[in-house]
């Protein structure tokens, strides 16, 4: 008896200190990320707010001029027009990746004949890199390119336009190349959340006598939580530092119909030399990326706290 209480005695105090020789180990494996971060994250970050606030060339000393920049920012009509530009695209582009990647990840959760090749199929464009992209779909956007022979052969001829040259069409046209890419890649996100879905609450819930839609609204899409944070995040930083994709098809015309605030930011500070003025850009861009996910993990924490 007495041996078996020192044993047990013993064994925690040995567990504590196991765990305090492991701690510096640990704390290495916080600090040293947490230290490469600081140096090529935060502080070119800071570095940006601060020359937001000055009017730089990139070679001579910038000069601190306060908040004009972001004054102007307001009274600049191409800002505003980008600005637009960018939410219909967050709408658009996000809102169709979501739709389209949980779709296609709900038919293709369940293992069939060839569902590995239609999985692979979909995830192909998500390999290739977006300039690839942007110039596999300039041959189908060509005059009697692909599109336009498809819209002949089921007669809409009367549909047939410069698709990236005219103004009302130049951002749908470049947000299709951007959707074909990105669905694949949400779709492969969806499917891991849905093999994490314990079958038993499917099956309870079917014994219940709930159909499809009712075991998809009830039990598969409150399950994806996590999974939606990291969808919602992954989508709302791809849509606004879009900008491969737009610059390669269009560089933000014609007249600013396709610009986005990330292709505005870098012709602003690579071609008129106005880096800190496009620095005011990129403030704004990181806000309205923060105020998007931020509110959405607000709601998040209330729902479940509720």
């Amino acid at each position: 008896m007495t041996a078996t209480i020192s044993t047990t005695s013993v064994t925690p105090t040995r567990r504590r200190r196991r765990s305090a020789r492991l701690s510096p180990l640990l704390v290495a494996f916080v600090l040293v990320p947490f230290a490469v971060e600081s140096v090529w994250v935060f502080w070119p970050a800071i570095q940006g707010f601060w020359f937001s606030l000055t009017r730089w060339d990139g070679m001579t000393p910038p000069t601190f001029v306060g908040t004009d920049n972001y004054v102007e920012l307001a009274g600049d009509a191409t800002f505003r027009g980008a600005l637009v530009n960018t939410v219909i695209w967050l709408v658009l582009f996000g809102g169709l990746s979501v739709l389209g990647g949980f779709g296609m990840a709900l038919v293709l959760q369940k293992e069939r004949r060839f569902v590995g090749f239609y999985r692979a199929a979909l995830f192909t464009p998500v390999v290739f890199s977006l300039v690839v992209t942007a110039l596999v779909w300039r041959v189908f956007y060509q005059p009697d390119g692909i599109a336009d022979t498809l819209l002949r052969a089921v007669g809409l001829e009367s549909l047939i336009r410069p698709w990236l040259a005219d103004p009302q069409t130049a951002l749908y046209a470049v947000i299709l190349p951007a959707l074909w890419r990105q669905i694949g890649y949400v779709m492969v996100l969806f499917l891991a959340g849905l093999k994490a879905i314990d079958p038993a609450l499917h099956e309870a819930a079917r014994m219940d006598g709930a159909n499809a839609w009712q075991r998809l609204r009830h039990v598969t899409i409150p399950q994806l939580k996590g999974v939606n944070a990291v969808v919602l995040s992954v989508i709302v930083i791809d849509s606004l530092r879009s900008f491969d994709i737009v610059w390669s098809l269009t560089k933000g015309g014609p007249y600013h119909s396709s610009e986005l605030l990330s292709t505005y930011m870098y012709s602003t500070a690579f071609q008129s030399l106005r880096l800190g003025y496009a620095s005011a850009i990129a403030v704004v861009i990181f806000v309205l990326a923060l105020a998007v996910i931020l509110g959405y993990l607000v709601r998040a924490f209330r729902e479940e706290a509720s």
